[in-house]
Parts: C-alpha cells; structure tokens; sequence
C-alpha cells in the first residue's frame, strides 16, 4: 500500500499566468499492528493540468468533441489520460510532466516530488454557472507494474485577467442620465508587460537560470495585483436621475462602477428633490449569462441571471436613503469567450405613488396635537433599471481563504 498526497502550498485559487506548484508525497506507511512489511514498487507517475467545460444540453448546441474516444482506458493500459472519466470536454490541457519511473519505496519511507506549470493566460476562468461550467483540475497518475492507472484529481480555481477592459461608466439606461463623460483606460495584462532590464533588486545568480525565472512570475502576480488595485480605486460621482413617465423620483448617486470581488457596492439615493413620492425599492446585485447566439439551442432564448445580494427599504417620507452589497469573493468577474458571457450589474426596482400625496391629517380639538395616519389603500406604479458595472478578480490569496476546495488531496493505492 502506498499514500499519495498533493499539496497546493499557496492555496486553491491562481491567477492566469502565474506559476502552480503543488508538492506531490509518495509514502510506504509502517504500520504498528503489521507483523511484516515489504517494499513497495511504483513503475511510473506523472502530472498534468486540464480544463473541462461542461454545457447544459437544454440550453447549449456544441459540435462533436474527438476526445471522447479517450474516455474509456483499458485496464493494463500505461497511456496516462487525465480526463478519463470526467464529464464534457477537455477544452485545455499541458504537456503532461512525467515525475518518476521504477520508484521503490521501503517500509516507512517518503519521496517528495515537486510538479511546477505555468497556467495559460489564454483559457476561460473557473466558472460554475446555469449554462456551461469550466473547471480546472491537476490530475497525477500513478501505475503499479500490470495493475491498472489510479488518479489523484486536485481541483483549484484560476482567475482570468483580460489584456484590455473597458473602464468606463455604463451606458446612459431608460431612465436615468450619467453626469460625467465616459473614459476608456487601457487596462495591461500580464502576458504582454516587459519588466526593465533595471528592475531587479536582489542578486540573481547567473548559474540558476529557472530562478530568475520563478522571480518573474511572482513579480507578474505582484504587478496583476497592483493594477487590480489603481484600476478600482478610481472614485469619480456618478449621478443619476430616477424618474417614470409622471416625472421625477429621486437621484441616485454612486461613485465608481469597476470594482473588485470581495468589495462592497456602495450607493445612495436623494428622493427629496423628486416629484413623485417613492414608497419602496430594491436593489440586486446580479450575474447576466448568456450564451452566444451560434451556441444557443433555440433562437432568441432568454439570458440566466443569478442574484448575489439585495436589499430592499420601504423610503415613504424618506429624504435619504443609502445600500451596501457585497460582491463574494467566490463569485466569478466578468469574462467572455466564444460560448459564454458572463456580465455584472445592479438591479433597481421602484415603487412609486400614484397620487400626489401618500398620507392624510386627522386633526382633533384645538388643545390636541395633530395626528399623521397612512392610508389604508394607494394607487402604486412600478418601475425597474439597470445599471451594468465591471467586476474584475483580486487577490488569489483572498480569494483561498473562501474556497470551496482544499489544498491537500489524498489516494491510497
């Protein structure tokens, strides 16, 4: 019997683009009940990492994928196929990186090996939605001599930053109008920045050229992390105005609309100025997936929406109203690829009155106070808006601290 155990040393979570390690234990275990022991043989091992993208049938038309031949594997057979036994397609995948051959282990002996991959900066984000799933996974696979592949899956979530993003406020809804003008700011991935050739701080050894190597990539997580943080920190006000076919509601007033997962959604309404008593609201953070019109299995067929959080505020009599929802840090940023699209915003709901007054005076003697009563019954009308916002990934150490997957996987063969 030997135990196999991979350990992410950072976390589950990665940005594209960075370096995955993940430290791989290969143990012969000594058991104290055990009357005799002997060594055990491993004829081989190796490691790779793969994307598997799943779509919903009733929703997604995919062409035929070739690699579904590969799913069933013989029982002796020494091919190592990583996504054998999984669901849909293998849509990305590395050269497969071969850790060791004729491995003998004595009786309470461990063999460490290191498994080192940069992940490719062109492949979609993990995602778990309605429609389509795009899960990342390192599969080892280990043989014993004429016994069949066993493999050991650890999944981790990989964050996408996009080369260009469009930074920008939304675009002016029905009924609302942004004050300031809309900006573009060019947004530099990590696949296209050069460092300077002064940049390094450190001695670098010129014997040690994978060194200077993983420098590099720790630097690139470390410049994704800085842009992250200047691209959500720009504040500028953004007022709108909430009005209906009667006349004026209220402002609403927000002051950035590009932020990051694990931020909160801050915005204030005035309904002071309005014309129209506003009774009640809600306010929706939402995901809008939608599936590209090619891949869609009937034309014209509706976009998926999933809600984060809300909030809702009866605000009659209200001068000033404000909300907070936080966007999780296990959410997915916005993202596009050839099938799916996937796009963040807030969802407004109005109630407004349909009278020009939403209360009524009930006087008594003139030694009395004046009593304020709510009617019993209002004419109402209602209205919604929506305001698209940008969500862009953060840290991926942050991020591993709410993940759903653990850093340390475990087989016994």
């Amino acid at each position: 019997m030997i135990e196999v155990l991979a350990k992410l040393g950072r976390g589950p979570v990665f940005l594209a683009g960075e370096v995955l390690e993940c430290v791989i234990t290969f143990t012969n275990p000594l058991s104290a009940s055990s009357t005799s022991a002997s060594s055990e043989m491993l004829a081989w091992a190796s490691a790779q990492i793969h994307c598997q993208f799943h779509a919903s049938e009733n929703r997604v038309v995919l062409p035929p994928s070739d690699g579904s031949k590969h799913d069933v594997q013989a029982e002796n057979e020494t091919v190592f196929v990583p996504n054998r036994g999984e669901r849909g397609q293998c849509i990305l995948s590395t050269p497969p990186k071969i850790l060791f051959c004729d491995l003998r282990l004595d009786p309470g002996e461990s063999k460490s090996y290191s498994y080192c991959e940069t992940l490719p900066v062109d492949g979609p984000p993990s995602f778990r939605g309605q429609s389509v799933k795009y899960v990342y996974k390192l599969t080892i696979g280990c043989q014993r001599v004429n016994s069949p592949i066993k493999l050991l899956r650890v999944p981790f979530r990989v964050l996408v930053l996009h080369g260009k993003a469009m930074l920008c406020p939304p675009a002016r809804p029905s009924r609302a109008a942004p004050c300031p003008a809309d900006t573009l700011t060019s947004f530099t991935g990590l696949k296209d920045y050069q460092f300077p050739q002064d940049e390094a701080v450190a001695p670098s050894n010129p014997f040690l050229e994978e060194e200077e190597g993983l420098k590099k990539d720790s630097r690139l997580a470390d410049l994704a992390t800085e842009l992250l943080m200047v691209a959500t920190s720009r504040r500028s006000l953004h007022l709108y105005n909430i009005s209906n076919t009667r006349g004026k509601v209220g402002t609403f007033c927000i002051f950035k609309t590009v932020y990051k997962i694990g931020e909160d959604v801050i915005g204030t309404f005035n309904f002071s100025e309005g014309d129209i008593p506003c009774l009640q609201f809600s306010v929706s953070l939402q995901t809008e997936e939608s599936i590209q019109e090619e891949f869609q299995r009937r034309r014209g067929q509706p976009v998926s929406f999933t809600v984060h959080a809300r909030h809702q505020e009866s605000c009659l009599h209200t001068a000033q109203s404000s909300f907070s929802l936080p966007i999780p840090l296990s959410s997915t940023p916005g993202f596009t690829t050839n099938i799916v699209s996937l796009k963040w915003r807030l969802h407004f709901e109005f109630v407004t009155s349909g009278e020009s007054a939403g209360t009524c005076l009930v006087r008594g003697s003139q030694s009395e106070a004046v009593t304020w009563t709510g009617v019993e019954q209002m004419e109402v009308d209602t209205f919604s808006w929506d305001l698209p916002i940008k969500v862009l990934p953060t840290n991926p150490i942050l991020a591993s601290y709410v993940s759903q997957f653990s850093s340390t996987n475990s087989i016994t063969i």
